[in-house]
């Protein structure tokens, strides 16, 4: 299988401020869309599992069969199988693994989830070519990505609209499309699928404990991540730029009107049996 001829760096990193974020994550508040249809006896490919809390959730709901979490970045790996040690599940294993070009045979899972993956590749055509192409007959390709442009918060605030200008500029420079929810289902008609259910979900921060959370990382993020490191490194933004976004992500976060929408664009795809 030849390799991928086109990647994208990871905007993010792993810094703390990032997991954080990730390992909140559940099948409940980020899969839903797919619960309905698993079945206790699938295998299951979790693409980009970061530190396994989804891909534990999805091992324990197909609890006859088995879930195979694979990332990018070996590292985040032992976070991973230390979060299903953890639950005690013995159905769930995890590899490094490239989305462009998977090392594994046609038609093996029954399932191929990826959250939050499209956005960061080079190539999200081919991703998914290679997402089908490792799917039995009659399985699914399950994406759920978020669109950065269509979030939306309360009140107005010109340090976030910098943040997200800013954001998809370091993203797009890194070879990513951070308004990719809005994309999947025309990436998942040129990979060849016909059988396309699309859907959107929300994230809402709204409580004071919300807000206080999501406005914490992303402040954290914006100074300390290799996000910061890229928007500085790559030209994007001096640190003073940074501070100012991270000092607004703050005084957003301690408003008690304050209200924060993330739209997500998902897709249930069926392989052609």
């Amino acid at each position: 299988m030849s390799r991928p001829q086109e990647t994208a760096v990871y905007t993010h990193g792993h810094h703390e401020s990032v997991l954080r974020s990730h390992t909140w994550r559940t099948a409940a508040n980020s899969a839903a869309y797919l619960l309905a249809s698993l079945k206790p006896h699938m295998k299951v490919l979790d693409i980009g599992c970061g530190p396994g809390t989804i891909t534990a959730d999805l091992a324990a709901l197909v609890s006859d069969g088995h879930v195979t979490g694979v990332d990018r970045a070996p590292g985040i790996l032992d976070t991973a199988r230390a979060e299903a040690a953890g639950r005690g599940l013995e159905n769930v294993d995890f590899a490094v693994a490239d989305v462009h070009a998977l090392d594994y045979p046609d038609d093996t899972f029954c399932v191929v989830h990826a959250h939050q993956v499209l956005q960061h590749v080079g190539d999200p055509v081919r991703a998914l070519r290679e997402m089908r192409r490792v799917t039995r007959p009659g399985g699914f390709v399950a994406v759920r990505d978020a669109d950065y442009a269509a979030m939306t918060w309360y009140p107005a605030s010109p340090g976030l609209d910098d943040w997200l200008d800013l954001y998809e500029t370091v993203a797009r420079a890194n070879g990513g499309e951070p308004d990719a929810g809005r994309r999947l289902r025309s990436w998942a008609l040129a990979a060849g699928f016909t059988d396309i259910t699309a859907t959107s979900g929300t994230w809402t921060f709204a409580t004071p404990e919300e807000r206080a959370w999501w406005s914490g990382l992303w402040a954290d993020r914006t100074v300390a991540s290799a996000y910061a490191d890229r928007a500085v490194g790559g030209g994007h933004a001096t640190p003073e730029r940074l501070r100012a976004v991270s000092d607004a992500w703050r005084e957003w976060g301690a408003r008690e009107d304050g209200w924060f929408g993330v739209l997500h664009g998902e897709i249930l795809c069926r392989k052609d049996v």
